[in-house]
């Protein structure tokens, strides 16, 4: 396997990605009355998931800059 180029968490173009903790997952889930399958999923061979190491069943919390309505968080269930 060749040897990653670059670190594409650095590029500038990918979002913040960061993985959530057991106790704010169950909190995060609880807040909103949801489940795992209500969330839009990333596949774990996701380039960033696996340079992350988020697993199976964890929450990435993903949090984007836009110009007009500033910066916002998104999530995602890894599958």
């Amino acid at each position: 396997m060749e040897e990653e180029k670059i670190n594409i968490l650095e590029v500038g173009m990918v979002p913040k990605h960061e993985i959530m903790g057991e106790e704010e997952k169950v909190n995060f889930l609880k807040q909103y009355g949801i489940s795992l399958r209500q969330l839009p999923r990333i596949k774990e061979e996701d380039p960033v998931i696996k340079k992350i190491g988020a697993k199976r069943g964890s929450i990435v919390k993903i949090t984007r800059a836009d110009p007009v309505l500033g910066e916002y968080q998104y999530y995602r269930v890894v599958v």
